[in-house]
């Protein structure tokens, strides 16, 4: 794993190695011992990053085994990787020009009139179906004869 092109992806190479020898594309055996993953993980909602440990596995190299590690690096590394896509909303990204401020306002201004709207358009349907208002009753007597 130590050779990975792209460290964070040893999760999918883990997975992609352990269904190989399961499918019997080469021999592996496991060891009691575990091993942390290179990759760094993120918990939800939080900076914090955290390791996972797995059960290691030892294997007998040979040109199949080194034909289909260079494969499956070569696909790990050309996958797209989460994460990196849209940069974080902040002042500091905003100030660099890595955000374009030009189409967050424009965004912004669409969902307020959209939501401005949605309001009017509430307003004037419950005036529609506003109950008619009520005859007015005979006045009832309050004093006692």
């Amino acid at each position: 794993m130590q050779k990975l092109s792209t460290p964070q992806q040893s999760d999918a190479f883990v997975k992609r190695f352990r269904d190989a020898v399961r499918e019997g594309e080469f021999d592996a055996i496991d060891l009691p011992e575990r091993f942390t993953l290179p990759k760094k993980f993120k918990r939800r909602g939080s900076e914090e990053t955290y390791e996972k440990d797995m059960k290691d596995m030892v294997f007998e190299t040979s040109a199949k085994f080194d034909k289909w590690f260079e494969g499956v690096d070569q696909e790990l590394a050309a996958a797209p990787q989460r994460g990196r896509g849209k940069p974080k909303l902040t002042v500091e990204n905003l100030e660099e020009g890595v955000i374009d401020f030009k189409a967050l306002a424009e965004e912004t201004r669409r969902k307020l009139q959209n939501s401005y709207e949605k309001g009017q358009n509430l307003g004037n349907s419950r005036k529609s179906k506003a109950a008619p208002a009520k005859p007015p009753t005979k006045a009832k007597r309050t004093t006692k004869k």
